[in-house]
């Protein structure tokens, strides 16, 4: 039986949030580093609201095999540092610089997750169906209140 991919902030990334598990900037602690992991075309699992972990993509053996992509993924590069506004302040958030494999890989959605914490998951990207590209590029949205890839409100 094949699993599915939907496109959500995961529910135990948020209440990690509050437990402090995340940093995404230096105001508290070092921030933590942030990985994406890219999933195959068809996957085993179901990657939504629900996922805690990235070892739920390397249990069910869902993670991409390509050359030229390590296991684990590539480390993300916060464009920039979290941020509120417009005025009245009703939204916290941050995004991602693009992130890209040089090589052809084929892929249906990612895993966005906190590697200094152990691999918690933040969120889970539906890519729509499978892509296949050469180079492989993820283009995060507009750097904005309403458009970043992480958003509290």
């Amino acid at each position: 039986m094949a699993g599915s991919i939907s496109q959500t902030m995961v529910s135990s990334f948020k209440v990690e949030l509050l437990d402090g598990y995340h940093a995404f900037g230096p105001g508290y602690r070092s921030a933590d580093t942030f990985k994406i992991a890219l999933l195959q075309g068809t996957v085993n699992g179901t990657y939504n609201y629900a996922t805690t972990n990235y070892s739920q993509v390397t249990a069910n053996s869902d993670e991409v095999v390509a050359s030229g992509y390590t296991a684990g993924g590539n480390t993300l590069v916060i464009s920039n540092p979290p941020s509120s506004g417009p005025s009245p302040v009703t939204t916290a958030w941050l995004n991602f610089s693009t992130t890209t494999w040089a090589t052809s890989i084929a892929s249906s959605g990612a895993l966005i997750y906190n590697a200094t914490q152990g691999g918690r998951a933040v969120a889970v990207l539906s890519f729509g169906g499978i892509i296949t590209a050469s180079p492989f590029v993820v283009n995060f949205p507009t750097a904005a209140a309403s458009t970043a890839i992480i958003q509290i409100q």
